[in-house]
């Protein structure tokens, strides 16, 4: 992400979990009354352009799988969330969290939640949410990291965090974005945290393993996010990355088919998840 500048993905993430509020059909696969609010005026004309609007559109098929795969993630990481919580989980930890809303949502008065992002991001947010009269909880702690320069466990210990509590850890958005040594020194700290710890992650399978007409949209997407200057670094197969989550148990990783069985079976709109790429994963200590 550019130091002097908020991510511009974060913000298509937030338009997309937005326009899925406004325009898909109900019930909803994510239900998130933040995800207008949270854009306010500024960005309520790029929310009314944005090309994704309608998922019965044949001319946008991966647009409209793009908006699928990321509110099936954001659900997908609450109700792993959820499943952590009832059995004693008290802290939750967004690494990357953009313009997340949870904080603001939380239905759980005994969990403390962590929001990890580059300083200039969390500005914008934060300016956002002053923006629009939204205030943070209580029971919300910001913790600005610059990974160039800061330490992910000390700044997460300066704002209160217990490392010997097991704690769910929202990893969403950000693998494709990272260099190897980065992503093995991040898991090599979510290893070592408690006993009872949750990681939840979405990654994205190489060009390589793609069939013709994926590649082709992987293409674009890539070059989208090149353009903001954000480039796709990272890629794993399913095999690559359960040997570089070795140290976790119970891992659970999603294929499309999966995701589409369960977030979008029966609905009346078009709305899924298309082809190999994306998956997502969670996996426990």
């Amino acid at each position: 992400m550019q130091s002097a500048s908020p991510s511009r993905t974060a913000l298509r993430v937030a338009l997309r979990r937005a326009a899925h509020q406004l325009y898909d059909a109900k019930p909803l696969v994510f239900e998130d009354p933040v995800a207008v609010p949270i854009l306010g005026d500024f960005y309520a004309e790029e929310l009314r352009r944005t090309p994704t609007r309608n998922p019965d559109r044949k001319d946008r098929p991966f647009s409209v799988s793009l908006r699928a795969f990321l509110v099936a993630r954001s659900r997908y990481a609450e109700d792993i969330l959820a499943r952590a919580v009832s059995q004693g989980v008290r802290q939750y930890v967004l690494l990357g969290a953009g313009l997340d809303t949870f904080a603001h949502r939380n239905p759980y008065p005994q969990l403390r939640v962590f929001e990890v992002d580059h300083p200039a991001t969390q500005q914008w947010k934060r300016e956002l949410l002053e923006n629009t009269a939204l205030s943070a909880p209580a029971n919300l702690t910001y913790v600005p990291v610059n990974f160039e320069e800061e330490s992910l466990l000390v700044q997460l210990q300066a704002g209160g965090f217990n490392t010997q509590a097991p704690t769910v850890f929202a990893w969403l958005g950000v693998v494709p974005y990272l260099t190897l040594e980065a992503f093995r020194a991040t898991t090599k700290f979510l290893a070592s945290q408690a006993l009872g710890s949750a990681l939840i992650l979405d990654y994205g399978q190489p060009r390589s393993a793609l069939p013709f007409f994926e590649q082709l949209a992987h293409d674009s997407l890539a070059s989208r996010v090149q353009q903001a200057g954000e480039p796709f670094k990272l890629f794993f197969t399913p095999p690559e990355i359960a040997a570089e989550l070795s140290t976790f148990r119970n891992l659970e990783d999603l294929e499309s088919a999966e995701i589409n069985t369960r977030y979008f079976t029966g609905r009346s709109d078009s709305l899924k998840v298309l082809g190999s790429a994306g998956r997502l994963l969670s996996a426990w200590l």
